[in-house]
């Protein structure tokens, strides 16, 4: 193909405008890759800012649940000592009752017509 055969395929196809896309084309590919490059990495960068975003909600939400968790473990544990004491208060009272117990038994006079009668107080 001879140099008129080449301008008259370029004239059909555009003409001025195809010259001039041409050597945009081909002068700005590297930077147009470059283009394609930085885009095609600003999208994965912002999925990947989604993605922790999406992480970081699902932590505080982990959180507030593991916090409410801990108020009712908190909450159950002041109820058992509670508890615990009470039970300790009621077993101590208890002690005490069944001593008096004994000491009445010591101190009881079996002797006929002594139900008034004071026993000594050296038992």
């Amino acid at each position: 193909m001879e140099l008129n055969d080449w301008l008259a395929l370029l004239g059909t196809l555009g003409g001025f405008e195809a010259i001039r896309w041409g050597i945009t084309f081909w002068v700005n590919r590297k930077t147009d890759a470059r283009k394609e490059d930085a885009s095609a990495d600003g999208m994965e960068i912002q999925n990947l800012l989604n993605i922790i975003k999406a992480q970081t909600e699902q932590i505080d939400n982990q959180e507030k649940r593991m916090g409410a968790r801990d108020e009712k473990v908190d909450f159950l544990y002041r109820e058992n000592n509670k508890l615990r004491s009470e039970q300790l208060d009621l077993i101590r009272e208890k002690h005490e009752l069944e001593l008096r117990l004994k000491e009445a038994e010591i101190k009881k006079c079996d002797i006929r017509g002594c139900d008034r009668r004071q026993p000594p107080s050296d038992y």
